[in-house]
């Protein structure tokens, strides 16, 4: 078995991943962190959990993280980078689901996340931790940067486009929705139901963060550089990401059939991206609780413009979910290894 823990348990990436965990064959909770909850029963605060999970809240310390197999960080930034470094000397394998390691360059990190990073030599060991993308180098880390929830939606989207050279990487336009359970579990006047019910609004317009991570992955694919606009949206919903991608041919047009094809033929193999058929609209409730991206390609008037619908429940194959998908593959496991969860409905 491998014993896990979580650094952070109590917000909402921390319990999505003690649900998932708990029923997952392979794997026992050992080890599960919150400063203002030790010494309380997991599932006293989630009772949810009764009956499946055992564990009572400690405090994070490396000494008992480190009689884990594999740590999972559900942390704020800035956390996991002060601990990461003795659990790998401790080999520890370590997923973190915050942004500590998702950028390459620890000066532009600095910039975005408004502190100096405390170990930048991992940076560069660390790996990105799309799967559709760099499947064979999780194999082998220690290391894991989850992606964020809208960096995977946009990346997922994008992809078979740039890898492909159809697309001007100079004009890509970004339109995301998130549900309101992306900002995370705290008290916070804007995420409050009377606040957010029935609105509807755009933030972080001038730059947000996951806009370099997305930068970086997409330049990854294109092998060039990129400009992107990219648009949050806040939505009157708990769960969920609704990405619609816009791009430009770059240098002839590509029938609708042809991009079909593409991407169907791109996402063949990939057991938790579900392209739809031509026409579709996918609906963030079709894969609400899941590890499914579900894709749909349009090409409005048949014109040089191509419009990418991509939707991700944002808990999971944006956070949880694809860490543990990570985790299968770091430790050698059938990728769907306790993540055959079906769609919520209604």
């Amino acid at each position: 078995m491998i014993r896990a823990g979580i650094v952070g348990g109590t917000g909402y990436t921390g319990v999505e991943l003690l649900r998932i965990l708990a029923l997952h064959p392979e794997v026992e909770v050992a080890v599960v962190t919150s400063r203002a909850d030790a010494g309380m029963r997991v599932d006293a605060l989630y009772p949810s959990l009764r009956g499946v999970i055992d564990v009572v809240f400690s405090a994070p310390d490396v000494d008992v993280l480190a009689g884990c197999d594999v740590v999972f960080f559900a942390t704020p930034n800035g956390t996991a980078m002060l601990m990461a470094k003795a659990l790998l000397e401790r080999k520890v394998k370590v997923i973190d689901l915050s942004a500590d390691f998702r950028l390459k360059d620890a000066k532009e990190w600095g910039v975005w996340y408004g502190m100096a990073h405390a170990c930048p030599e991992l940076l560069a060991e660390a790996v990105y931790g799309l799967p559709e993308v760099n499947r064979e180098k999780i194999k082998k880390t220690r290391l894991l940067a989850c992606p964020g929830c809208y960096p995977t939606s946009v990346q997922l989207g994008f992809l078979p486009l740039l890898e492909k050279g159809l697309v001007d990487t100079k004009h890509l336009i970004a339109d995301v929705k998130s549900g309101v359970s992306g900002a995370g579990r705290k008290a916070e006047l804007a995420m409050l139901m009377s606040e957010t019910g029935e609105s509807f609004k755009a933030y972080s317009v001038s730059g947000h963060r996951h806009l370099p991570e997305i930068t970086q992955g997409l330049e990854a694919a294109a092998g060039d550089s990129v400009n992107l606009t990219f648009v949050p949206h806040l939505t009157p919903m708990v769960r969920g990401i609704h990405a619609t991608l816009y791009a430009q041919f770059s240098h002839r047009k590509v029938s609708l059939d042809a991009l079909q094809g593409l991407y169907e033929q791109r996402y063949a193999n990939e057991l938790f991206v579900d392209v739809l058929p031509s026409g579709s609209h996918p609906d963030t409730r079709n894969v609400r609780g899941s590890n499914m991206c579900q894709i749909a390609i349009h090409q409005p008037q048949g014109g040089d413009t191509v419009v990418i619908l991509s939707v991700i429940d944002n808990l999971v194959k944006g956070a949880a979910g694809q860490a543990i998908q990570n985790m299968n593959l770091m430790f050698g496991l059938p990728e769907d290894r306790g993540l055959k969860i079906l769609a919520l409905y209604p």
